[in-house]
């Protein structure tokens, strides 16, 4: 698999550095970050920095990307992690990376070797997805983790989780517990 494409993110908006329509491609096994064009069928940029085998890419300002670092790197014995996973920033004005919370990822020793994902929320707090070890984590907008779910079965199994989501749209938290109240379920 020498490409493994693992997310799409599209530009939803125009923005001084992308067009609407524009998409993020994240290519794993390549460890870079495609901007393309698919209206003019253009590579606008190449981003490649501090990440290897990342995973989830968003939008974050209308300046920049997060980019989910799994920080791993393949070895003639397995999938092998460099360090903890990283929630890493680009910037597109000044053409430079950083990282969000790098001391509370490491202090709680964040590590997903495969997929994985994180969300920065409006207020800056953070959510961070730990797919290979089914756990989700949530940090305030100092970097305090404030909550952390395992999703651990009665037998005392944990599961992944895959694609987690925190829904911070008011409107939408209302629809959605106004269809589960007006449901009914059958046998």
């Amino acid at each position: 698999d020498p490409i493994h494409l693992n997310d799409i993110e599209p530009a939803l908006n125009d923005g001084p550095f992308w067009n609407r329509g524009d998409v993020f491609l994240s290519l794993r096994d390549r460890s870079l970050i495609l901007h393309y064009r698919p209206q003019s069928n253009q590579l606008i940029n190449l981003i490649s920095g501090p990440f290897l085998k990342q995973h989830d890419v968003d939008i974050i300002s209308d300046k920049e990307i997060s980019i989910f670092n799994n920080n791993n790197i393949n070895t003639f014995r397995g999938d092998m992690n460099l360090s903890n996973s990283e929630v890493v920033i680009y910037n597109f004005e000044n053409n430079q990376f950083s990282q969000k919370f790098a001391n509370s990822m490491a202090e709680n020793n964040v590590i997903t070797e495969t997929q994985g994902l994180s969300d920065i929320l409006k207020d800056g707090s953070l959510m961070v997805e730990e797919q290979n070890y089914g756990r989700i984590l949530f940090f305030n907008s100092e970097g305090k983790l404030e909550w952390e779910f395992i999703n651990k079965a009665d037998n005392n199994k944990i599961y992944s989780v895959t694609w987690s989501r925190i829904i911070d749209d008011i409107k939408l938290i209302n629809n959605i517990k106004e269809k589960i109240q007006n449901t009914t379920c059958s046998n």
